[in-house]
């Protein structure tokens, strides 16, 4: 018998009640048969979906208990519930003993379904590199990954080589110069700061290895061959919110343990002929770059901090001049404005896949019919608006969160090779104020006169001409602290000069343009205005305000399926959460 035409049944017993248990090539079901052996509700979990098989009466969680019995045998596998507030499915540890009437029998069963896992999750990963951020969100990383993840692991044979991390970058540091040889992906038990760290060590590595020049931004990068898992650990974990659904440390551990694989695009942003960061959700300026920047003062506030920072920088009122430029992504692919989803299984993304891997055996080669875009003789492609903003936003996902569940732009894709940009124009404060609210509801908040949305293949971003040589006051240095004493950052020029952080005295006397711009109620939260802001690229500061951003297809994947779509699975019943799979009545 072929291992893809594998079957067995037999009946089996759970508890008091009699069922008939069959092991197709792709599930495992069992239908409950009465005294008239007449079949009741029959319950079917895909094989690609079981966690583990022991002999024996088994527990994992909350704690391992194991009752060795000749005949019995326990099933794991991934039961999906209602995760209430969030759009997506929480993931459970789906739990179901069996009786049989031999032990012969009950080594049948285990082999078959042991067997049958090898061959139809060939992806699963084997040995995984995990590191865990012990200081992020609210401390916990160690105690979340010990008694809820490893467990995990351990009953899907999965070995793990765990570094707890003593200091920033600690993590990308280590994916850069140790060998990985061995290892089938990357875990990192933190928040969106872990995830950068992760995401940058294994981006750089591979283009080290391949012998590429990440500071070009028109080179070909090369797709990174490890996946990265996410434990949400921290205190902003929007990439594990976007990608998956939930925030949930069980149900990212069994997206990683059935070796789920999900694409995600990246967006490289480079200043003066170098890269200086990766970013793959939110990239703003104005708005959202001044409040990371005033949260940052306050951060013994915790999470607190990101609230009160909103609230200060509204009031402040505050709007920026700005030359923005970008190159249309094909609108008859998809738009931003389409009232699409990116759900588990995205048609958009899937097209893209097809569109940007087809004609090649090298993965990350498919950029090459775009470079001309980035050469001089493209210049006519690119659109160029210039105006006052209040905030400037390019993201390569939805960014959503639990407190916008449809994120800043809810029709984005995680997988198809563009992203993005939204422009605020200035506007009353009441205006703005209506706009941010949006963003918690499901009203759209393009819907506005002074909203712009685009879907993007590349952005440029430059200060207008009389901004190169005015002052502005520093609200973001180089290591994307704040500084206590106030100084002044001499703007970049837009021949893309080095930034020039340099302080001087408080007499310096302001431009005209700063004298006459103070913003209304801006008195009530700093002594002026600046005339720029800084730009927040996934929870960072950056050094530099004039940038070239390009979107980077496919890059990465990590070890989930996107957002599922509660109404379009069939076992979100109320159940016990640890008796039963999918559950269909006949």
């Amino acid at each position: 018998m072929e291992e893809t035409d594998l079957r067995l049944e037999s009946s089996l017993w759970v508890g008091n009640k009699r069922y008939r248990a069959v092991l197709t090539g792709w599930h495992f079901n069992w239908t409950e048969v009465d005294k008239k052996n007449v079949d009741k509700k029959t319950i079917s979990v895909p094989v690609a979906e079981v966690i583990g098989v022991e002999e024996g009466r088994v527990e994992i969680l909350p704690q391992k208990s194991v009752e060795d019995t000749d005949k019995d045998f326990t099933v794991f596998y991934v039961k999906r519930s209602s995760s209430g507030s969030s759009y997506g499915l929480l993931w459970r540890l789906g739990r179901t003993q069996f009786s049989c009437l031999s032990r012969v029998l009950r080594d049948q069963w285990t082999k078959h379904l042991r067997t049958a896992l090898k061959t139809h999750s060939p992806l699963r990963p084997n040995r995984l590199l995990v590191f865990i951020n012990p200081f992020g969100g609210k401390k916990k990383g160690r105690k979340i990954y010990h008694s809820l993840v490893a467990p995990l692991f351990e009953l899907a044979g999965i070995s793990s080589h765990v570094i707890v991390t003593e200091r920033a970058n600690q993590a990308r540091d280590h994916l850069l110069k140790k060998d990985l040889t061995g290892f089938d992906g990357v875990v990192c038990v933190g928040g969106d700061g872990m995830f950068s760290e992760i995401l940058h060590g294994l981006i750089g590595r591979t283009q080290q290895e391949a012998g590429l020049c990440e500071n070009d931004p028109a080179v070909t990068l090369q797709p990174c061959p490890l996946h990265i898992g996410i434990v949400p650990a921290g205190s902003t974990d929007c990439v594990c919110y976007a990608t998956v659904g939930v925030i949930d440390p069980v149900t990212s551990a069994l997206h990683i343990i059935i070796g789920d694989s999900q694409p995600l695009d990246v967006c490289s942003v480079h200043h003066a002929s170098a890269l200086v960061r990766y970013s793959v959700s939110l990239l703003g300026y104005g708005f959202y770059g001044d409040v990371l920047a005033e949260s940052e003062k306050h951060r013994w506030m915790g999470p607190l901090r990101y609230d009160y920072s909103g609230t200060m920088v509204y009031l402040s009122n505050r709007s920026y001049a700005g030359i923005v430029q970008y190159l249309p992504a094909d609108p008859l692919l998809s738009s931003p404005r389409d009232r699409t989803r990116c759900l588990s299984g995205c048609s958009v993304c899937s097209r893209s896949t097809e569109r940007l891997f087809s004609h090649s055996s090298d993965a990350g080669s498919f950029y090459r019919s775009h470079l001309s875009q980035f050469s001089s003789d493209a210049e006519g492609e690119w659109v160029s608006v210039e105006g006052r903003f209040r905030c400037v936003s390019l993201t390569c996902m939805s960014s959503s969160c639990p407190k916008s569940p449809l994120g800043l732009s809810p029709s984005a894709h995680l997988a198809d090779g563009t992203g993005d940009l939204i422009l605020v124009w200035d506007t009353h404060p009441l205006g703005f104020l209506k706009f941010l609210y949006r963003h918690t509801s499901t009203q759209d908040q393009f819907d506005m006169p002074f909203v712009e949305v685009h879907r993007v293949k590349a952005v440029r971003f430059y200060l207008p001409p009389e901004k190169e040589d005015g002052a502005y006051e520093e609200i973001g240095g180089s290591s994307g602290g704040i500084d206590e004493e106030m100084g002044y950052i001499e703007t970049v020029s837009r021949t893309g000069s080095q930034v020039n952080l340099a302080e001087t005295g408080t007499g310096r006397e302001m431009t005209n343009e700063q004298k006459t711009t103070t913003p209304f109620l801006c008195g009530l939260c700093c002594s002026k205005a600046p005339a720029v802001s800084v730009w927040n690229c996934d929870g960072e500061i950056l050094p530099t305000t004039e940038i070239l951003c390009r979107i980077h297809g496919q890059l990465v994947r990590l070890y989930a399926r996107g957002i599922e779509d509660g109404a379009a699975v069939h076992n979100c019943g109320e159940e016990n959460e640890y008796d039963s799979g999918y559950t269909r009545h006949k």
